[in-house]
């Protein structure tokens, strides 16, 4: 029978299989442009191939971000691949579907009922959003200053543990993070501490709804009670910033008689990841303001674009507009019972692992995944006698594909080194009582053969 062979266009016949083209007999350029043009199947499969190397999605535990979509989502992406998030007039059902999802958070986190439409928009992710609510608070704050003919130009902005997208604010835009340090079995900022650091200058309080480090809530009611109680004293209408990056669109499903959103009066702007516990894909986030007013008119530009002229306040300009579409199709196909039914069994699966954990022996729980994110923290009961570290402990797991992150917790309690195990729409039960099964075999091994150096510094490619 004859070999069926097509001419590789880099030159020469070769047979159809890939692997027998020019391109793969070569190793890949990486430094500079090749010459040529290489068959499209050629490129696909040696990349897909060098893509192998990295992690495996489903066994990724430390990651917040959705690594599991439906088909829905994967043929919409692939037909928004064109669509530009900024040109409203080339896409004006793009920026209406936009203006929707604004719209439900802002109805899902009782914003107070306007004739207009919600005052928000999508962005990147949580940290630009986060970024757009300080820069709100830093402006009108300075607006306020400069009214009364006080001095403007000594901000600063008081938090618990946060993410570092706060830190890149407050380095990015010139005001002075006030960083609370934890408390000893602390989790997150206690309402009480508000009082030493907040001042005539504080531009806003950040309220954490699923510390990074810890994944419980910070009791933002308190924090708000805390607040009126120094303006009662002071005289200081502090403003909160809710990071509800990942408990945003967990809390009203899982948790509704916590009150955290804009039902209370200080709050004024809310953040949240559509790509975390939003179940959109990658890279989608919300701002949201709790009245039109909140959002200073100096910070929005009009822009002339491609023969409209729209209204922009964001630190990207083009993106893409997909990751919108998907987060209303995902609002539409699953509503408030979908949503709720999702992450409930999120949640019983971080129950289920915390039980485990603590049959395991070594270790202190520090949040048992309920009340809070689905996800479960813990440390080590007594770090000096178990004669191995955690971070040995995420090295063994990754032997098995595990990314389990060990760190220390922030300031004054940064000698405690705990893990976290975050479970997301696709991790199912039976991954995680493969996980505990790996654990128990780590633990084992580590206990027959401690290591005879433990490690002084983490060795967790994981950060905050």
């Amino acid at each position: 029978m004859a070999l069926h062979k097509t001419k590789d266009v880099t030159g020469g016949d070769t047979g159809t299989d890939v692997f027998t083209t020019a391109l793969s007999g070569r190793v890949l350029p990486k430094y500079r442009m090749p010459e040529e043009h290489s068959p499209s199947e050629a490129v696909y499969a040696l990349l897909r191939n060098e893509l192998l190397l990295d992690g495996n999605a489903a066994q990724n535990l430390a990651t917040f971000c959705t690594t599991w979509s439906d088909d829905g989502v994967h043929r919409l992406m692939n037909e928004c691949l064109d669509k530009n998030m900024v040109d409203k007039d080339e896409y004006p059902q793009t920026a209406e579907i936009e203006a929707r999802c604004v719209n439900i958070l802002a109805h899902l986190w009782h914003a107070p009922a306007e004739d207009g439409p919600a005052t928000g928009c999508s962005t990147t992710g949580s940290s630009e959003a986060a970024m757009l609510g300080g820069l709100a608070l830093k402006w009108r704050w300075r607006a306020r200053r400069r009214a009364q003919g006080l001095p403007a130009d000594r901000p600063n902005l008081v938090c618990g543990p946060v993410q570092v997208c706060w830190e890149k604010f407050a380095r990015y835009f010139d005001v002075e993070l006030r960083q609370i340090p934890l408390e000893e079995d602390a989790t997150g900022l206690r309402p009480h501490q508000l009082a030493e650091y907040v001042d005539e200058n504080t531009i806003g309080v950040v309220a954490i709804l699923g510390v990074t480090y810890t994944c419980d809530y910070e009791p933002v009611a308190d924090i708000a009670a805390a607040l009126d109680a120094i303006q009662q004293e002071h005289g200081w209408d502090v403003p909160i910033h809710v990071d509800g990056a990942s408990g945003g669109l967990v809390a009203p499903f899982l948790h509704p008689d916590v009150v955290w959103d804009f039902a209370l009066p200080r709050v004024a702007s809310i953040n949240t990841s559509g790509h975390k516990y939003g179940l959109a894909p990658l890279g989608v986030g919300w701002v949201v303001w709790r009245t039109a007013d909140l959002l200073p008119p100096e910070l929005v530009f009009d822009v002339d674009y491609l023969g409209g002229d729209m209204p922009t306040f964001a630190l990207n300009f083009s993106r893409p507009g997909g990751e919108a579409i998907a987060q209303y199709y995902l609002f539409l196909r699953l509503g408030r019972s979908g949503y709720r039914s999702v992450h409930q069994s999120c949640a019983d699966t971080a129950r289920y692992l915390a039980g485990e954990i603590a049959a395991m022996g070594p270790f202190t729980l520090l949040y048992d995944g309920q009340g809070a994110l689905p996800a479960v923290s813990y440390r080590l009961t007594d770090p000096a006698a178990a004669g191995f570290t955690l971070y040995d402990l995420s090295d063994r797991l990754r032997m098995r594909g595990w990314q389990v992150p060990a760190y220390p917790l922030p300031a004054r309690r940064d000698d405690t080194v705990i893990q976290r195990v975050l479970i997301r729409h696709g991790v199912t039960l039976d991954q995680i009582a493969l996980l505990a099964e790996d654990m128990r075999r780590a633990l084992d091994h580590l206990r027959a053969a401690p290591p005879t150096q433990p490690p002084t510094a983490p060795r967790s490619g994981f950060h905050h």
